[in-house]
């Protein structure tokens, strides 16, 4: 399958300012959808108990019950980390993208099926050097509350952990590689979602309407749209790859060895269903995550600031 995407592809790629488009991206989108995040991340790491006991029964409940223990700012816990880090990731996965898919299109702008879904599995490839420590961070700031407010329930004294604390933690006790634990099923993760995501956000994007201003770009609203709908359908898909990474990086009781433990484990005890616990929640992070983020994405900030003329991507 061929996609002919312009007429002819530019003459050059500027990184610079598709670096600075998403940095900006990555930070206004991740703002705005972290409680879901939180929420998502907490369902997906409870544990049945032996009667069939859990801490959150719905969406609804966790955050209620979120917001009840902790307060409202509960529900940003680990998003300093997240939106430092976000910056460099999103402009990592977004940039890659972009530049992986101009690179391997024809002089006449074409692009097959098969090479948009090897630009996009380069950008997942490329973005877990900045993704993993990010997300272990994030995701053992988010079940910390979750540890803490158990802890209260049974009268126990609960130590305030920090960020940078838990970055010094981890760093004396395994040196730099223990910001990487789960980096295997984090890779696995964001490659298979970039593969389905990028192709899937551009086809969608490329059949809207343009902008006036000649530089070929969809409007914001079809740009948004392209991307919760391609973020719904891709988070869907790797929900599973997404609950091994989550319980992995969470597991400091070290119930897992690895990616096939962990697997092995998961469906022995809670069946097939435990691989999307969170899914839904997912689906309501991911799609207006990826869609706020590739509108302004679009919107040609950095070009604008660089006073560059915006050129449509390939």
């Amino acid at each position: 399958m061929l996609v002919k995407i312009e007429q002819k592809k530019p003459a050059q790629f500027n990184v610079l300012p598709k670096i600075i488009n998403g940095g900006i991206a990555g930070i206004i989108g991740v703002t705005c959808v972290y409680p879901l995040d939180l929420v998502k991340t907490r369902l997906q790491n409870q544990h049945i108990g032996p009667n069939g006991e859990r801490m959150y029964t719905s969406i609804a409940d966790c955050f209620r019950k979120t917001i009840a223990s902790e307060g409202f700012f509960g529900m940003y816990r680990g998003s300093a980390v997240n939106i430092l880090l976000i910056t460099p990731e999103k402009a990592i996965k977004l940039t890659a993208n972009d530049y992986f898919r101009y690179q391997l299109a024809t002089e006449e702008g074409v692009l097959s099926l098969p090479r948009a879904a090897l630009a996009g599995g380069l950008a997942g490839l490329f973005q877990i050097v900045v993704t993993t420590p990010m997300e272990l961070l994030k995701i053992q700031m988010q079940d910390a509350g979750r540890v803490a407010s158990a802890a209260r329930a049974e009268g126990r004294e609960v130590t305030q952990l920090t960020a940078m604390g838990l970055t010094k933690q981890l760093l004396r006790e395994r040196g730099i590689l223990g910001l990487y634990k789960g980096v295997g099923a984090t890779g696995v993760r964001d490659i298979t979602f970039s593969v389905v995501y990028f192709p899937l956000m551009a086809t969608i994007n490329n059949k809207g309407p343009r902008k006036t201003d000649g530089s070929g770009e969809a409007v914001f609203y079809w740009s948004l749209m392209a991307g919760l709908l391609a973020g719904m359908t891709a988070a869907f898909l790797v929900t599973p790859l997404d609950v091994i990474k989550t319980r992995l990086q969470a597991d400091a009781e070290k119930q897992f060895n690895g990616i096939a433990d962990c697997v092995g484990k998961t469906l022995k005890n809670e069946g097939i269903t435990a691989f999307f616990k969170g899914g839904l929640c997912r689906m309501m992070v991911v799609a207006p995550l990826f869609g706020i983020a590739q509108m302004f994405y679009f919107l040609g900030v950095g070009e604008k600031m660089l006073g560059i003329e915006q050129k449509k991507s390939v």
